[in-house]
Parts: C-alpha cells; sequence; structure tokens
C-alpha cells in the first residue's frame, strides 16, 4: 500500500524536566502553539495563512494494529490560539479517500466505529481530569469529559459549546475544531497544558497516537499527555454567560381528555470565578430536549441503572466521581450520589424550580457542590430541597483523597444525609509504564425512619493494561444503607469481585486480529455469612477477526439464594430457595464500517428450576451520511416450575442528519409488559454555537385488547441562546 508522507513546517519544542509521555517516564513531547488572528474562516481547509507558519506535529505512531508501526495514512496536526479561542487544525491524508467510513453527523456518535480524529486536553496539567473532543470526516462532534472512575474513561453526556468544520478532497480530508476557551475551566497561571492526538482509520481497524503510542496506554489517561506549549493569557471577559430559553407546550393524557397548553420560560446563568470555577444558577428549569431512556427487560429482582442525560446535572459531574471498584463490568453497586433523585420520582417528572451549582479547581482540590430545590406533584410527592458537595485533593504525583456528602430526601423526609471519604492511589509509570491503581472508601448514610447497619465500605486494586488486565474489589454494603440521594440496588451484603482479561495478538493468523480472554467471578454473602449469590462469566472465546467482524462464546455459571419469593414476570413468581444454574452465550456482530453491520446475541442454558432463552439482535442500515436506521429487538422466553413467559422489547430509530447542525431524530418502542408503542421524534438545530432550538413530539398508545388506544400525547419546543461577556 502507497504511503503518504508529508513534512511538517516546523518541528517541536521539547519541555525539559517534563516526563512521562512515554514509556518509562521519558521526556513529554510538546507542540508550540501557533498564533490565530481574526482572518481564519471556519470551513475545514487550513489554507489560512497562520496555518502555514504553525509548527506541526512529526506524525503519529501506530498502536493498533502494530504497536510502534507507521500509519498507512499521515496526520498533520497543527494548533493556534489567540486570548478567545483554542483552534485545532488537521490534515488527516489517505491513501485510499473512497474507503474513508464516516455515516454519521448527528452529536456525539458512537466514534469508535467510524474514522475519527480525537483530542485530549488537560488545562490544569494535573493528570487526573480533561476534556475529549473529536470529529469524524462527515462534522460530526463528540465531546466527553476524562472520567477516571468510568469503565471507559469518559462521560460521553456532557456537551460544551464549540464547533468544527470538516472537508475531503483527494488527499483524504481535513478538520477545522474551535473551542472557545469560555467553554472550558483551567488554570490561568499556565502557559502550557496536556494535550494528545489520536486518529482511527475504520477499514483498516488503525489507531495512531501521539504522544505515549503504546497498547498500555490510552488517550483518556491525561497523566501520558504530551504537551502544548507558549499558550497565550487567555480572556475569559467577565465571565458570565446569561441563557434564557422558553418552553411552549400542548399536552393530552388520553383519548377523553382535552388538549392542555403551557409556556414556561427559564433561565441559566452561568458565572466564572477566575478561570478555575463556574457558578451556575437555573431557575425554572425545564428538560425538554433529553432523550427518552431506551426500555429493558429486568430478570432480576434489583432495579436497573439508567444515566443521567440532563444538561444541568452533566457539568461537572466528572468532579462527583467516588471510589474505587464502584463502575464495574455489570453496572455499579453503590452510587453515593445519583442525581436522577433530583427531578424524577416513580417515574414522575419533578419540576426543578432552582437549582445552584458550583465547579472547578482550586489550586490541586477540585470542588463541586450543587442544591436543588423541586416543586410538588399533587398526590405524588411534596416539595423538596436537595444536594450534594464533593471535595477531592490531588496528593502524591497521580493520586486523589477525597469527601463527599448529600443532604436532603426526594419525599421530603427529615435529617437525611450521606457523608464519606475516599483514597485512590494511581500510577501510570508501575514497572516503567504500566498502570496501578488501589484505594479505599467509606460511607455512612440517615434519615428519618430509616433502621439497621447504615454504614458501607470498600476497597480495590486493578492492574489496568493492554495484554493483562487484572482487578479485585471488596464492598460491604449494610442492611440499612439507603441512601436517599444515592443509587443501592440491594442492601446487606459483601461481594468480592475479581476480574482476569488476558489479550493476545496472534502474528501467525492472518484472518485473527485479537483473541481476548475474559474471567470475572464474583459473589456476594450476607451480613450473616450465608452466601447470597455468584456469578463466574468466562469467555475463553472472543475474537476479533481482521475483517473488523467479531465472535464470542461464554459459559456462565450462576447462583441465587433466596429468602423470599420475587415476580420475574407477570404471574410468574420464583420461590425462596437455592437455585444453580449455567447460562451459555453465543455472540457474532459484523464490522460497523459496512453499511450493514449489526449483532445477534443467545443466552441459553438453565434458569432457577427450568431454562430461559434470550435473543437479542440489532441491525444498522447506513445507506449514506444523510440516513441512518437501527433496529433493536429482545426477546425472553422461560419455561419454570411456576410457569412459563415470553417477553418482548423492540426498537427502531430512524436519523435523518441534514447536517452537524440540523438532526431529526425519530425513536419507536415497544415492550408487551406495558403493552405500549412510544414514539419520541425530536429535531434538533444549533442555529449558531450559542443557540439550538427543539421540537420534540411524544405519542404513546396502549394495547386495550380490542384496540389501540391513545395514552398520551405531546408536543413541545424549547429555544435557547447564550449570551456572554
Amino acid at each position: 500500500m502507497t504511503v503518504l508522507a508529508l513534512m511538517p513546517s516546523a518541528s517541536p519544542t521539547r519541555v525539559a524536566g517534563q516526563s512521562n509521555g512515554g514509556r518509562g517516564g521519558a521526556v513529554r513531547p510538546s507542540l508550540e502553539v501557533g498564533r490565530a488572528d481574526d482572518r481564519i474562516r471556519l470551513d475545514g481547509v487550513l489554507d489560512d495563512p497562520a496555518w502555514a507558519t504553525a509548527s506541526a506535529l512529526p506524525g503519529l505512531t501506530m498502536t493498533e494494529p502494530t504497536e510502534g508501526g507507521t500509519p498507512a495514512a499521515v496526520t498533520i496536526v497543527r494548533v493556534l490560539a489567540d486570548p478567545r479561542f483554542l483552534i485545532i487544525g488537521i490534515d488527516a491524508l489517505d491513501p485510499d479517500p473512497s474507503g474513508i467510513v464516516s455515516t454519521s453527523k448527528a452529536r456525539d456518535p458512537e466514534m469508535d466505529k467510524e474514522d475519527y480524529i480525537k483530542v485530549v486536553l488537560d488545562p490544569f496539567l494535573d493528570g487526573r481530569t480533561g476534556y475529549v473532543f473529536a470529529v469524524n470526516p462527515g462534522g460530526a462532534r463528540y465531546d466527553a469529559l476524562v472520567a477516571r472512575g468510568n469503565r471507559n474513561g469518559e462521560d460521553a453526556q456532557w456537551d460544551a459549546v464549540w464547533e468544527a468544520r470538516t472537508r475531503r478532497s483527494s488527499r483524504g480530508w481535513s478538520a477545522e475544531i474551535r473551542i472557545p476557551i469560555r467553554s472550558l475551566t483551567f488554570d490561568g497561571s499556565l502557559d502550557r497544558w496536556g494535550f494528545n492526538v489520536e486518529r482511527r482509520v475504520a477499514r483498516l481497524q488503525e489507531v495512531s497516537r501521539w504522544a505515549s503510542p503504546f497498547r498500555d496506554a490510552k488517550l483518556n489517561q491525561t497523566s501520558r499527555a504530551g504537551l502544548l506549549v507558549g499558550l497565550p493569557r487567555f480572556d475569559t471577559g467577565v465571565g458570565l454567560t446569561v441563557r434564557p430559553a422558553l418552553v411552549p407546550s400542548a399536552a393530552k393524557s388520553g383519548e377523553g381528555a382535552t388538549w392542555t397548553t403551557d409556556a414556561q420560560p427559564s433561565l441559566d446563568v452561568f458565572q466564572r470565578v477566575g478561570s478555575t470555577l463556574t457558578a451556575m444558577a437555573t431557575v425554572n428549569t425545564d428538560f425538554a430536549e433529553t432523550e427518552v431512556d431506551t426500555r429493558q427487560t429486568n430478570l432480576t429482582r434489583f432495579p436497573l441503572f439508567f444515566p443521567e442525560k440532563r444538561t444541568f446535572f452533566l457539568e461537572g459531574s466528572d468532579l462527583f466521581a467516588f471510589g474505587i471498584g464502584l463502575s464495574q463490568f455489570r453496572g455499579s453497586d453503590l452510587v453515593p450520589f445519583f442525581s436522577r433523585r433530583i427531578g424524577l420520582y416513580d417515574n414522575e417528572a419533578v419540576r426543578l424550580n432552582a437549582g445552584g451549582k458550583v465547579t472547578g479547581k482550586v489550586g490541586n482540590t477540585s470542588i463541586a457542590a450543587l442544591v436543588t430545590h423541586t416543586g410538588a406533584v399533587e398526590g405524588v410527592v411534596d416539595g423538596a430541597t436537595m444536594g450534594a458537595v464533593r471535595i477531592r485533593q490531588n496528593v502524591l504525583d497521580e493520586s486523589t483523597a477525597g469527601v463527599i456528602a448529600t443532604f436532603g430526601d426526594p419525599t421530603g423526609a427529615g435529617g437525611s444525609y450521606l457523608v464519606g471519604g475516599d483514597f485512590t492511589f494511581h500510577t501510570s509509570r508501575f514497572r516503567g509504564s504500566k498502570t496501578l491503581e488501589a484505594g479505599a472508601w467509606g460511607l455512612v448514610t440517615d434519615r428519618e425512619g430509616l433502621t439497621g447497619d447504615r454504614v458501607a465500605f470498600g476497597a480495590g486494586i486493578a492492574y489496568p493494561n493492554d495484554i493483562w488486565d487484572v482487578s479485585v474489589t471488596y464492598t460491604r454494603v449494610g442492611d440499612g444503607f439507603d441512601p436517599a440521594m444515592g443509587f443501592v440496588p440491594r442492601l446487606g451484603f459483601h461481594k468480592l469481585s475479581t476480574s482476569v482479561e488476558y489479550r493476545v495478538y496472534p502474528q501467525s493468523v492472518s484472518w485473527l486480529r485479537t483473541m481476548f480472554h475474559e474471567f470475572r467471578p464474583n459473589a456476594y454473602w450476607g451480613l450473616d455469612g450465608g452466601w447470597q449469590s455468584y456469578r463466574i462469566f468466562a469467555a475463553p472465546i472472543n475474537w476479533q477477526l481482521e475483517s473488523g467482524d467479531r465472535i464470542e462464546l461464554n459459559a456462565n455459571p450462576e447462583g441465587e439464594n433466596l429468602d423470599e419469593p420475587f415476580e420475574i414476570a407477570d404471574g410468574v413468581t420464583i420461590q425462596p430457595g437455592a437455585y444453580h444454574h449455567i447460562r451459555y452465550r453465543v455472540e457474532a456482530e459484523l464490522a460497523s464500517k459496512r453499511p450493514v453491520s449489526g449483532q445477534l446475541t443467545w443466552w441459553l442454558g438453565s434458569f432457577y428450576d427450568g431454562s430461559l432463552d434470550q435473543y437479542e439482535g440489532t441491525l444498522r442500515i447506513k445507506p449514506s451520511e444523510l440516513i441512518f436506521f437501527e433496529l433493536t429487538g429482545t426477546r425472553n422466553v422461560g419455561s419454570l416450575s411456576a410457569g412459563d413467559f415470553a417477553q418482548n422489547v423492540v426498537g427502531v430509530r430512524a436519523v435523518l442528519n441534514w447536517s452537524s447542525d440540523l438532526q431529526l431524530t425519530s425513536f419507536l418502542q415497544y415492550d408487551d409488559e406495558s403493552n405500549q408503542i412510544g414514539t419520541n421524534t425530536r429535531l434538533r438545530w444549533t442555529f449558531s454555537p450559542f443557540g439550538e432550538l427543539f421540537l420534540v413530539y411524544n405519542y404513546n398508545v396502549v394495547d386495550r385488547l380490542d384496540r389501540w388506544a391513545l395514552d398520551s400525547t405531546q408536543l413541545m419546543a424549547k429555544v435557547q441562546y447564550a449570551l456572554r461577556w
């Protein structure tokens, strides 16, 4: 294959004494920032004079499929800055432009399924926090917060104000990314930030990176980033942002009901306190633009976890992360502050009348605090005041110690609080360039009427690296540990969880890219010592082929020791007793680089005192960047001594992408437990970097056996515009 080459216009500088950008603490590579001027036109083409004089990275180094190899496609990156903006320019050359994979223009798509350029910024240079920005050849924008406690290392629910434009050519594609400084919090005393760049070429499954281009490192590990040097003194102005919004709506609650109309104003105010802190106030907050949750089947006796999607709570949400080992493979056993407790109660929306929030850093201390007041819903819940505070101190080179506290109760119960502390040791220089984590945490909670053991604590150690990824965690939760502002799906247990993952890159098999072997046993036992449940997840085969397709086979022994009956499906109740069963999984996935891709999963085997087959499927059809279809389905067919049951959930999503700033999404869902068909249709128009218009139409019908009847319908609009000084 022909490799394109283009020499950068200048060589980057290096900064003495700054280490850990490569293996074994090597000197961190650096890139000098060029000076932007008012003549730069954001069009995706790097033809403005300022680009020609800016230093460029000397190229990226391959991490996949060959660690340390030369990429088939050359990538040239330059950065410009002025007091108000950071502008990143990328020339993503490609020897075969016709093979570029780019199927989305929507905000926050699954970037790992197509070509992309991804950038990470560490504006506090602390190696613990940061921002991620990415763009694909179609102009789709992705942004996230670096979230070290998250299994993926990123919180993609966060959105910022920024712009990107791309352009394709006979040489590949190019991009210009413009980030307003006011969209970030940063240490204003620094003239250098942590910086790294990664590129993916989907058809080749090729990933290349600038700093720390080896598999043990991850792009979102800001401690392994390079340096962006020569930054100007940024001007945040007065630091005041006022974002008014208006939400007119019309709704109908059933066939016999009459239409009701409403028009609610709301206001968000942001005030920067220096460059490192942001204070936010919200009045009469509305979440009309938030996407609906995806329906799921639940074959356990515990509640399901749904992520936060609301903008007010996502700002600075990474700072609330707490405790080692609490976010794991199959979810979380404990979230001390779960913001969905605010504004939602028994699946009813509760108006957020007012709220205040402060997030950011003071020196080496991260701060996140919020307080809210919700209104009453007649016959459901009274108004309540709730809040949370998280303080985290940087210690040692990459470690943290902190405290967390919450107060208030969604029901208004008195004396409600949670308080705790955690310490996490983290290093990316163990045995030279390996990552090692270890830590411990503890929490106590109370509220009016709460009894029992109200303490929880845990500890863990993890070695999350490429060939070997190993962790052991211990968690203990009291039988009365039920925080009003937290998420704790089960009470009164000890848990020991182990995870061992081993990855092999076979060199002698041309059609096989990666062999991934997984072994994850975990066990729960009660505070009295009796066992509660166990699960041994074993994946002897999880192979990714050179084509990008994947196959997986699992065998999973499981056990449940039930103290009381629980209803697993309508009319089917599992009685108390000890149950042991084994579940098997067969899974196949078609590579996302294809116009038609998807995944099929079949779980089978024994289940309690009978059997269960679970069928899960996803089909993605991407005829062009303009339109995208996704069909999902789950069918559970169980046969138990208590009776037989079948559960079905179906979803159809259609996305029309006029541009990266204008999308129409329609999401239809059906499940035969509620016997409802629900549709959520949403138009999002970003008519300016500071202004958005949402049109949302919800329509729900229910099966009345003899006919389909209207359950509810709603039409809403929301227009918001941010004014900055």
